[in-house]
């Protein structure tokens, strides 16, 4: 169902079923898994700079034939660039990249700074920089008047961060880009955002990895009482939630799979809430343990905001 959309709290709507593209560097690959995916109907490109890929992403959206409009593009620009004086070109950047003339979203990837010379796939606990956040963010609302960004967001972003910063915000964040699936379902996070009028969209909602949601054997069970996938029912339910989902793959059968949602009953929504067993795919603090508060708000006090 490519129809369904979240209406952001500007009054944009967001296709909520996206196409990721994350680790998806393949030369050549990539561009026919955009072509394809925008073919069967995808209108929702989830890219970033961290991913080093928006090159060909961006060549793969020249050659469509949907126009600019009816595309719902998001990008996320990287730690090295949250000095305020820095995220007007980062943008620039990112377009440069897409060959694109706006984004319709643009996500502060990650809660903290590293310094500009610093490489963001691998840096020390030296490179990280204290740039308060309302700096970065106060620098992402001058873009939205400039025509090149329609609605800015964050990525990442705990709820304690999020108290601090909402009562600061000229523009509130329209989306808070998380990792959500069945096996870490940020039920008191989700609750937030939704009371605050900030939507979310779940990376990574199939798992992955060490994260083995697609083997769970209630999972599996529900799927084959729908005759569907175990994607399906993990995407159907975090859509039931008014989740917004971006999986990535690069096979055009599961491609065309992931767009068609399974009904879910009420008891199959409530035991599915009950497998949640906090295992997170994506963890900056596996290689940094300064960033250990960006997902446990216990262990360390956040950041100045």
């Amino acid at each position: 169902m490519t129809d369904l959309t979240i209406k952001l709290n500007n009054g944009e709507l967001m296709p909520a079923i996206g196409l990721g593209t994350w680790r998806a560097n393949e030369s050549g690959l990539l561009a026919q898994t955009i072509k394809t995916a925008i073919g069967l109907g995808y209108r929702h490109i989830d890219c970033a700079k961290l991913y080093s890929n928006q090159e060909e992403i961006g060549k793969a959206l020249k050659e469509v034939d949907v126009p600019r409009k009816d595309l719902f593009i998001v990008s996320k620009f990287e730690e090295n660039r949250h000095r305020p004086e820095l995220v007007a070109g980062a943008l620039d950047e990112i377009l440069n990249e897409l060959q694109l003339e706006y984004l319709d979203l643009l996500l502060m990837h990650w809660p903290y700074a590293i310094k500009p010379e610093a490489n963001a796939m691998s840096f020390a606990s030296s490179d990280i920089e204290n740039v308060p956040i309302m700096d970065t963010w106060q620098a992402m609302e001058d873009l939205v008047g400039t025509g090149k960004v329609r609605s800015i967001g964050v990525s990442n972003f705990n709820q304690t961060i999020l108290e601090k910063m909402i009562p600061q915000c000229r523009i509130v964040p329209a989306v808070n880009q998380v990792e959500i699936h069945p096996y870490l379902q940020a039920k008191e996070l989700v609750k937030f955002c939704k009371k605050s009028g900030i939507a979310v969209t779940g990376y990574c909602p199939l798992g992955g990895r060490r994260v083995n949601v697609m083997n769970d054997n209630f999972i599996k069970h529900v799927a084959e009482a729908h005759i569907g996938t175990p994607a399906q029912v993990a995407l159907s339910w975090a859509l039931a939630r008014g989740i917004a989902v971006i999986p990535k793959s690069t096979n055009e059968i599961r491609l065309k799979q992931n767009l068609h949602q399974v009904t879910l009953t009420s008891d199959e929504m409530r035991m599915i809430g009950k497998i949640e067993r906090h295992e997170r795919k994506v963890d900056p603090a596996s290689d940094n343990e300064e960033l250990e508060w960006v997902f446990h708000e216990d262990k360390m006090e956040c950041p100045v905001i």
